[in-house]
């Protein structure tokens, strides 16, 4: 424990010209006096550092001292990568990790350049979770990031929306079945504030994507499981997304747009799919409105998305939910009447 404590400290001191015993305390968590006896431990160790008094005192280390403690080990180094994403380091449980990574590169650095990492914490920063939405990190992820880092095969239990139920959409949606998987953690994914665990299952040969946040129980193993070489979590995702993307538009609307509509359906719809409607339409009409098929989730979810269009998006089919914007549209009309 002390070792590296007065490893941390020697990194400081080379990371800054001059800390003083109230700053190295609070970085350290340990009172002043013990900085004092940890620095006087260094210096008898044939460390360089002294103290200057004084109100600009501090200590030091002799000019143009380095230390060759500045070795990333491979957890450092791959968390170094992710620190950009605080918040995913916290939930990953690798947050301490990281902040060794960062000083060992910052003693590193030559002295001109060790403001860097603070000049881009400045400018910079990722913001993973989407607006207005409140995030829990999953319980289980730091044991599930554990596995994916040192490739080590888990024993889970997995919940999951049964088959046999009728499918729900919303926050009321709820898994249902409670299964039990042998799984390969291949990696992890941030989207929109929600992990998912790409992994092979079962000994499988076929990855499949799992939200972290319906584990129900991971035990990880001390067997560890061979990684596919050519495995490529960036392009699977991809893959995956757009692939789920395009399998939850079951339903289709038909819609007839103003210009102003036309302009702003891609912004209150899934993204791709306005696109690929509009790109098939034919020629807009005399007014200028133009008519399209377009696939959404459900008709729920497209009552909600399409009611954002006000009159510039006319529903002509199905009959059903162009009645559902008829009740809606005369409840308008009477309250502001």
């Amino acid at each position: 424990m002390r070792a590296a404590r007065l490893i941390t400290l020697l990194l400081l001191l080379q990371s800054r010209p001059s800390m003083t015993a109230g700053e190295l305390a609070r970085r350290l968590e340990v009172s002043e006096r013990t900085v004092a006896r940890d620095v006087q431990a260094l210096s008898e160790a044939g460390v360089p550092v002294y103290a200057d008094r004084g109100r600009f005192g501090g200590y030091r280390l002799v000019g143009g001292y380095r230390t060759r403690l500045t070795g990333l080990g491979r957890t450092e180094a791959e968390a170094l990568f992710l620190s950009g994403v605080p918040s995913a380091l916290r939930e990953m449980g690798l947050a301490d990790v990281a902040s060794a990574a960062r000083l060992k590169v910052s003693a590193a650095l030559l002295p001109e350049l060790r403001d860097a990492p603070v000049s881009a914490a400045q400018r910079f920063h990722l913001d993973a979770p989407a607006w207005w939405r409140e995030t829990e990190p999953p319980p289980l992820l730091p044991a599930l990031a554990e596995a994916v880092w040192d490739d080590r095969r888990v024993n889970a239990r997995y919940a999951r929306r049964c088959e046999h139920l009728p499918r729900q959409s919303g926050p009321a949606a709820r898994p249902c079945c409670e299964v039990e998987r042998e799984l390969d953690p291949y990696g992890l994914v941030l989207k929109a504030g929600v992990w998912y665990v790409a992994a092979r299952a079962d000994g499988g040969a076929q990855h499949r994507v799992y939200r972290a946040d319906r584990f129900t129980a991971v035990t990880v193993g001390e067997e560890r499981f061979e990684r596919a070489g050519d495995f490529d979590l960036a392009a699977f995702w991809d893959e995956h997304a757009e692939r789920f993307a395009r399998s939850i538009l079951r339903d289709r609307v038909e819609l007839r747009l103003t210009p102003a509509g036309t302009r702003r359906l891609p912004h209150v719809t899934d993204p791709a799919a306005a696109r690929e409607a509009l790109a098939s339409a034919g020629p807009p009409d005399a007014e200028g409105r133009l008519t399209i098929t377009l696939p959404v989730e459900n008709l729920d979810v497209a009552h909600e998305q399409l009611l954002a269009l006000g009159p510039e998006a006319e529903v002509l089919g199905p009959p059903e939910l162009r009645a559902r914007f008829a009740r809606a549209a005369a409840g308008m009309a009477a309250l502001y009447a």
